[in-house]
Order: structure tokens, then C-alpha cells, then sequence
């Protein structure tokens, strides 16, 4: 049954006060054994499971669904009536403000800059590009940060509530410290065994942020994970280039996120040093391939390994996670691994090809360049 109320404030009740959130996902998602969704695949996987995140709305699912929850909830206290998404044309946070936003009653807007094409990139752009009430379509991804000034300075006296690039500022990454909370309830129950170490892919940071942080405080009030022992080993695995994905962003922006929460709460388990924070994560970059949106080699492998459970994976984001995670359950040690799915399982609605001849130009050409 899905939880009315979210980890984090089932927990710290007296945060819900400073970091509403918009509920949006049917969360706790399911763990499973990943044996059990790709039963063909060889090897002893009996050890390894997968969070399913991909699961987390029967709308548009993955990672996103859990960085909205908060910035949704910050919208809404703050009067505002519009929300908008920023990121490259196959933006999975894009589709997923758009389509949930919408549910929630905003007006939605998205602001988007090109990338390599992919089919996965395709079918989120023709959503994006279709379902959103306002586009604004960028040359370049440096034209980004004046694009999101203008659109303030223009909206003034409407402002729209503008979100960087998957969501990644503290607020957003609260639907991820409240999820690794999800994830310690969930051993605690006896729903899977303590993970030796979690496999995540690294974009936006935000998602790899907020867990590094709730990870540590499941550990430290002993929630799934034992005091002494310390949490799992974040793996994050980068689909997005350095120096977006560096371990000193990552790490900047958890401490952010520890930082604030410590302020608002007073309580010593939020005083997390960023010494403490680094001990617990890896960066991975030998996945990336030839750069954001690329498909690669092992990637494409891992969808092919992976079926019917492939069907949870792109060749921009998911798959490449997961071709590390098979390669670390190959070459390293026995212990228990979560794979953290973030690409979303629903099916996309579909798009109108008469609607899609209004967006912009640039996008059109994109989409029949592609094709």
C-alpha cells in the first residue's frame, strides 16, 4: 500500500512545515531480485536486486518522479501557478514536469537545448514538445542560464517556479534523502537484505545528492543499516560528462542538502561533513562512452543481457548504469547489490502528429534528422 506520508517526515515530522511536498509518485516502489526480471541472464544474480523506481507512477515513472515531489510542494507554497523544466531535448525531468504538472494543475512550460539523437530522446521530445504550454527552444545548452533570467524578468509578475536541470538544488534532492529512508524501512521489513553496495546513474547529480545524504542518515539513527557498520557504497555511475558529474559537485551539493537540514532542524544527525559524505560514494566515468546521449557498446549489451527487464532501460541513462552494475557483480567480491532503476516504465501518451507540426522549427528538424 502507498505511504500518505513520505519517509522524511514520517521520521522528522517537524520538517513537513519548511519542505511541503506535492505527492506525485505511488511510493514505496518495490525491490526485486533481479534474477527474478531477467531470468535468462547467466551468472549467479541471486545477490543482486533492483529498486523500482521505474515503477513510480503509472504516468511517467523513474527518477524524477521523487526530485518533483519537493519543487512541486515549494511551487505551490510560493502562489506559484506555472512550473518549468529545463534541460536537453530528451530531458526525462522535462516530460515528467510537464505530464505531472499538469496533473497538479499547473501551467507547464519547458526550455530546452539539443543533444545527440537517440530514439529514447525522440519519444520524450515529441511529448515534451506536444503536452507543455510554453517552449522555448535554445541554439545551444550556454544559452540556457540567460534563457531561465529572461523568462523571469518577462514573467515578472507571474513568475514561473524555473528548475535548473534535473531538478538539482537541495530542495530537489529531498525526494531521494526521504528515499533511501524508503529503502532502510524496506530492509528493516525484511523485504531484501542489507545492500553491500547501490549502483545509481549519475546525470543531474540531484538523485545521487539526496540518497548520498539519506543513505547516511539511515545509518546513523539505524534505519535498515547498523550504526557501526555505516551505509552501502553509493556507485554512480556518470551518463552526463565532468565537470557536470564531478565527485566535487556531487559532493558539494549533498553537503548543501545536509547543511540546510541541519538548520532547519537543529538535530545533530543532519551534521554530515563532506569527509564523511565522500567515504561513502564512487564516481564511476569508464560507462560514459563517447559523451551524453551516445549509446555504447556495453550499454546496448546490458539492454540485450537484461530482457524482459530491458524494457526499464535507455541507452542515454539506465543502460549504462547497468552495464557497470554487471561488470562490478562480475569482477568484484559476493555481497548483496541494488540497482537503483531510474528511467521510467510507463508508456508515454501519444502524441498528435498535427500538434507536433506547431513545435518549434528546430525541433522538427532534429526529429526528422534523426528518423
Amino acid at each position: 500500500m502507498p505511504r500518505d506520508k513520505r519517509p522524511l517526515f514520517e521520521v522528522w515530522p517537524g520538517l513537513e512545515a519548511h519542505a511541503r511536498f506535492e505527492a506525485v509518485g505511488d511510493f514505496p516502489t518495490r525491490v526485486e531480485r533481479l534474477s527474478e526480471l531477467a531470468p535468462g541472464l547467466a551468472g549467479n544474480l541471486d545477490e543482486v536486486w533492483v529498486k523500482r523506481d521505474d515503477l513510480s507512477s503509472a504516468v511517467y515513472g523513474g527518477n524524477k518522479v521523487r526530485t518533483l515531489e519537493p519543487l512541486f510542494g515549494q511551487a505551490r507554497r510560493e502562489g506559484r501557478s506555472a512550473v518549468y523544466a529545463t534541460g536537453a531535448y530528451g530531458s526525462n525531468h522535462a516530460v515528467a514536469t510537464v505530464l505531472h504538472g499538469k496533473r497538479l494543475g499547473f501551467h507547464t512550460g519547458v526550455i530546452l537545448f539539443p543533444q545527440p539523437f537517440s530514439a529514447a530522446a525522440a519519444e520524450n521530445l515529441r511529448v515534451s514538445a506536444t503536452r507543455a504550454d510554453e517552449i522555448v527552444d535554445l541554439p545551444h545548452w550556454s544559452f540556457l542560464p540567460g534563457s531561465m533570467a529572461y523568462e523571469r524578468f518577462r514573467q515578472r509578475r507571474a513568475a514561473p517556479f524555473i528548475m535548473p536541470p534535473g531538478g538539482a538544488i537541495p530542495r530537489g534532492c529531498l525526494g531521494f534523502v526521504s528515499g533511501a529512508l524508503e529503502l532502510g524501512m524496506q530492509i528493516e521489513s525484511g523485504e531484501l537484505p542489507r545492500p553491500r553496495e547501490i549502483v545509481i546513474a549519475l546525470g543531474s547529480t540531484c538523485s545521487t545528492a539526496g540518497l548520498l545524504v539519506g543513505l547516511r542518515l539511515a545509518a546513523r539513527i539505524g534505519l535498515g543499516f547498523e550504526r557501526g557498520a555505516g551505509p552501502p557504497l553509493l556507485v554512480a555511475v556518470r551518463v552526463t560528462p565532468w565537470p557536470v558529474t564531478s565527485r566535487f559537485r556531487v559532493l558539494g551539493l549533498a553537503a548543501r542538502v545536509a547543511r540546510w537540514l541541519h538548520e532547519l532542524t537543529g538535530d545533530a544527525d543532519f551534521a554530515i561533513d563532506r569527509r564523511e559524505l565522500a567515504a561513502g560514494l564512487v564516481v564511476e566515468g569508464g560507462y560514459l562512452g563517447a559523451g551524453y546521449g551516445r549509446p555504447t557498446p556495453s550499454g546496448l549489451r546490458a539492454i540485450e543481457l537484461l530482457s524482459p527487464f530491458s524494457r526499464a532501460l535507455d541507452t542515454t541513462y539506465s543502460a549504462k548504469s547497468a552495464a557497470a552494475l554487471l561488470e562490478r557483480t562480475r569482477a568484484a567480491s559476493a555481497g548483496p547489490r541494488l540497482f537503483w532503476s531510474t528511467k521510467s516504465g510507463a508508456a508515454l501518451p501519444e502524441v498528435s502528429e498535427l500538434t507536433l507540426a506547431a513545435a518549434p522549427r528546430r525541433m522538427q528538424r532534429w526529429l526528422r534528422a534523426g528518423s
